[in-house]
């Protein structure tokens, strides 16, 4: 069985990255190819709500994929949305039921324990991804690292196309959450060039 763990503190540390963004930040780059500091928020905001859906099985039968690329709009109250949205999520996870049984999101169907583990890393590591992009650091609960690197230890080393690129070799010896940025094709030494 898949632990159960409690969204909030990867939540909290994500609206407090969101809430370091400055508006002359958003055309930046991030560690995600082309993606700017701008494409990445916008997708965080379909991500939150479609694992927000997952957690209350409001969308099983009628998920589907989420608009991917730069030329997803970013909400004007993104300052707000966002954590109000981590909030919302947050709170649906905290239902029993909400990890009972499969559920869907973005069109693919899992049983929700696992989903919720998709979950939890799309929050953390778009965390981090807007983090060192803004110059801003990460605070990770070591119980989400240590989640993370279980789930994420059965990687293809090739990476997962539309997910992650192939996987950064970090030593066995390094932190625990270096090495789940590595097994999500991340360089945990990537800064931006933007930031002095």
């Amino acid at each position: 069985m898949e632990p159960r763990f409690d969204f909030e503190p990867a939540a909290r540390s994500l609206a407090a990255i969101v809430d370091g963004i400055s508006d002359d930040q958003l055309a930046d780059s991030t560690p995600c190819g082309a993606s700017t500091v701008r494409d990445v928020l916008a997708h965080v905001v379909g991500l939150i709500e479609a694992f927000r859906q997952a957690a209350t099985k409001e969308a099983v039968g009628n998920s589907a994929p989420p608009p991917s690329g730069t030329d997803i709009a970013l909400p004007n109250d993104w300052r707000t949305l966002i954590p109000a949205q981590l909030e919302a999520l947050t709170a649906a996870w905290r239902v029993d039921d909400a990890w009972d049984g499969d559920t869907e999101a973005g069109g693919v169907r899992m049983p929700a324990a696992v989903m919720a583990m998709v979950a939890l890393d799309e929050i953390v590591i778009h965390g981090w991804d807007l983090a060192v992009a803004t110059g801003q650091d990460l605070r990770v609960d070591p119980t989400d690292s240590a989640i993370l690197l279980e789930f994420l230890s059965e990687t293809d080393p090739e990476g997962t196309p539309g997910l992650f690129g192939p996987i950064v070799e970090i030593p066995a010896d390094a932190p625990v959450f270096e090495r789940v940025l590595g097994l999500t094709g991340r360089d945990p030494a990537w800064r931006s060039s933007a930031v002095a």
